[in-house]
């Protein structure tokens, strides 16, 4: 019984870490400079496909390319997990990077 209740309070702990980088606010300005490495692939000033879609407005649209709905959560996870050509940036930016990052997008 213990294992498990261990495998519980390590989840639950997990979990309320990640809400907590996810409640974080970002700084728009750095974000632009996050961006710099995204605007390789992405325009944004434009929502013209580059090598990746284009995000100005991003936060306005019914849908991202993937189908879902343009939430902090989901284009988290999307930054996160990368896929069709886009890299995987879980462990190549912080959270409070991402944070900067969703907070920029947010602003075109």
């Amino acid at each position: 019984m213990p294992k498990f209740t261990y495998w519980i309070c390590s989840g639950i702990l997990a979990a309320g870490a990640a809400a907590v980088a996810a409640d974080e606010k970002g700084d728009p300005a750095k974000g632009k400079e996050v961006f710099e490495q995204c605007s390789v692939c992405h325009n944004a000033d434009s929502d013209e496909k580059k090598m990746g879609p284009g995000l100005k407005g991003l936060f306005s649209k019914a849908k991202m390319v993937n189908g879902k709905a343009p939430t902090e959560a989901n284009v988290r996870a999307k930054i996160n997990e990368g896929g069709n050509g886009m890299p995987a940036y879980a462990d190549m930016l912080t959270d409070k990077e991402k944070a900067d990052l969703i907070a920029y997008l947010k602003t075109l």
